[in-house]
């Protein structure tokens, strides 16, 4: 046993509050593959957590990547990854479910499996091996890439496809693997890559599932603790975005926008703060709101755009005159208030963060973004008269039909705003765009390497005079591997496997004699693409007509009651 690695756990876990010990038929072991820090920072992850554990025949524990130096010690003592409740190794659980929301963690998954002594293959698990499950957004975007690992996918939001799902897996449990497979291949929203490839099955395509009335479900911290990167109370206004913005693979994929009522909301504040009783909101779900009324901490509004809420400047009071602070993951520079700006200043925000994705007319037309260079202007200007002077602002590099004088725009707007703002300090984040699934920009290449380059020692060139302008930027490798496990195929799945680090997967990628020009040139319309087994609701043909349009330059206006144009309604 790694005595270290159980030392930990139990050091983690007396500095947590809400976290759940119980006893259950059924083991699920809910993993994260990233650190601690990371993994409960993530809204997903707590509301999985306490939505397995409402069932009386499940126990739900959390297991999370190790730092390098346990990890180590797990492998020298020939001991297994634990879970953070109990400290029970992973190859005890019937079934693991990961949530994945980045590219990059398909290789922390690789690790934690080989640290729980799970066979990493899902052809070579036999019945007395556990099922494994992975959700989350890249889960929903293309399960191509996990196909040799998982079991099974969940396409869409887990809090309406894992019941159906828990009941299936748990009354079937006298199955064999294979039978079972089949059983769960027929749940609304599952995916089973071996169910379909053998014909096992009749499901030829799988419909993404979702939340119709969030004020249903509510979704907020359900575990506090200061280990966390936001070190605050998450709390969930809205999920998906009706802005058409034509790179964001969220916005595609979570429509149609929905958002809680402000009722909901603050009864959610009110439970959080033990001001009123369980079950006295909205939710049909009540027993999954977790008073905590010791908390001293920030709300954290999480949502697309915090902004777009339509009730915002009463929600910001109602967290102020409880005498909370607050803070949110993100708001648009063409919706934010000055109520909102000034709840933030009031919460000790330093830090006004404002995307304006791009600094030309001309891309704000092919993004669709939908905000003008005014409206960044406005928000600066707010963050300023609430006391703030630190911004950070995000651009991308690399866009369909950008050139050079699209990224000397950029250079231009952050001179413009820097004289406007002249004691402030602006940190820009310039990444290169990388094309996603289900978006109009699915069908674009990922950028050549020597335009990436000189696109940002061009942007570093003009503004190097400036000593309160500093470039951050993600290094290409980095971006290169996510543009092609972001589009990629079945033949990835074993390469996947078989890396527990991006170095690894591209020396396999170039062994496999595998061209990169197919996973990052462009592609056409009539390609048959890798996820084209899941349906997001949102048609191809729309997607591509929104392709059509960002090469003429025009908008499309935001989604709207009565709209039918992309299918998803």
């Amino acid at each position: 046993m790694s005595w270290k690695q159980v030392e930990i756990l139990k050091s983690l876990l007396a500095k947590e509050t809400g976290y759940t010990i119980k006893g259950g038929q059924f083991k699920f072991a809910l993993t994260y593959p990233n650190y601690y820090r990371v993994g409960m920072s993530n809204l997903g992850l707590h509301i999985i957590y306490q939505l397995l554990n409402s069932r009386a025949d499940t126990s739900c524990e959390r297991f999370f990547l190790p730092e390098e130096k346990i990890a180590a010690e797990i492998e020298r003592s020939n001991s297994a990854l634990m879970s953070l409740e109990t400290q029970t190794p992973l190859n005890q659980f019937q079934f693991i479910g990961f949530s994945i929301s980045f590219e990059q963690d398909y290789f922390n998954a690789v690790k934690i499996l080989k640290l729980g002594k799970i066979k990493i293959r899902a052809a070579e698990r036999t019945n007395l091996d556990p099922i494994l499950i992975a959700g989350g957004p890249c889960a929903t975007f293309n399960p191509a890439p996990l196909t040799a690992i998982f079991d099974a996918f969940v396409i869409g939001e887990g809090e309406v496809i894992l019941p159906p799902l828990m009941d299936v897996l748990t009354a079937n449990q006298n199955l064999s693997r294979v039978d079972l497979l089949k059983k769960i291949s027929q749940v609304e929203g599952v995916y089973v890559p071996a169910v379909r490839e053998e014909g096992l099955g009749k499901r030829e395509e799988v419909k993404r599932q979702y939340v119709k009335n969030l004020d249903e479900y509510p979704a907020h911290s359900v575990i506090i603790t200061d280990d966390t990167e936001f070190n605050m109370y998450l709390l969930e206004t809205a999920r998906g975005c009706g802005r058409h913005c034509r790179f964001c693979m969220a916005g595609y994929c979570f429509r149609r926008p929905r958002n809680r009522s402000l009722e909901t909301l603050q009864a959610e504040i009110d439970a959080v703060l033990g001001k009123r009783e369980e079950g006295t909101g909205k939710s049909k779900n009540s027993s999954l709101l977790t008073p905590h009324s010791s908390l001293n901490k920030k709300i954290g509004l999480m949502g697309a755009a915090i902004s777009d809420y339509p009730q915002i400047n009463e929600l910001c009071k109602y967290i102020l005159d409880a005498d909370l602070k607050m803070s949110v993951a993100s708001f648009r520079a063409d919706s934010v208030t000055a109520e909102l700006v000034d709840a933030l200043a009031k919460s000790g925000l330093k830090t006004l963060t404002v995307a304006p994705e791009v600094g030309s007319e001309k891309m704000r037309r092919v993004t669709n973004k939908g905000i003008t260079e005014e409206n960044v202007f406005t928000a600066v200007k707010l963050g300023v008269d609430a006391g703030i002077k630190n911004f950070k602002l995000y651009f991308m590099i690399g866009l369909p039909f950008e050139e050079m004088q699209d990224v000397d725009a950029i250079a231009e707007l952050v001179i413009k705003l820097k004289n406007f703002v002249p004691e402030g300090k602006f940190t820009l984040s310039v990444n290169p765009f990388i094309p996603k699934p289900f978006t109009p920009f699915q069908w674009s290449a990922f950028a050549d390497k020597k335009y990436l380059q000189s696109a940002l020692k061009n942007l570093r060139g003009k503004l190097k005079k400036f000593r309160d302008v500093e470039i951050i930027s993600e290094s290409l490798k980095s971006a290169k591997v996510q543009a092609i496990l972001s589009r990629g195929d079945e033949r990835l799945a074993e390469l996947v496997a078989q890396s527990d680090s991006p170095q690894k997967f591209m020396e396999l990628f170039k062994a496999a004699g595998l061209d990169e020009n197919f996973y990052l040139g462009a592609k056409s319309f009539d390609d048959v693409l890798a996820w084209d087994v899941i349906n997001q609701g949102v048609t191809k043909k729309y997607l591509w007509q929104e392709f059509e349009r960002a090469a003429e330059f025009k908008y499309t206006p935001p989604c709207f009651d009565g709209c039918k144009r992309c299918g998803v309604c």
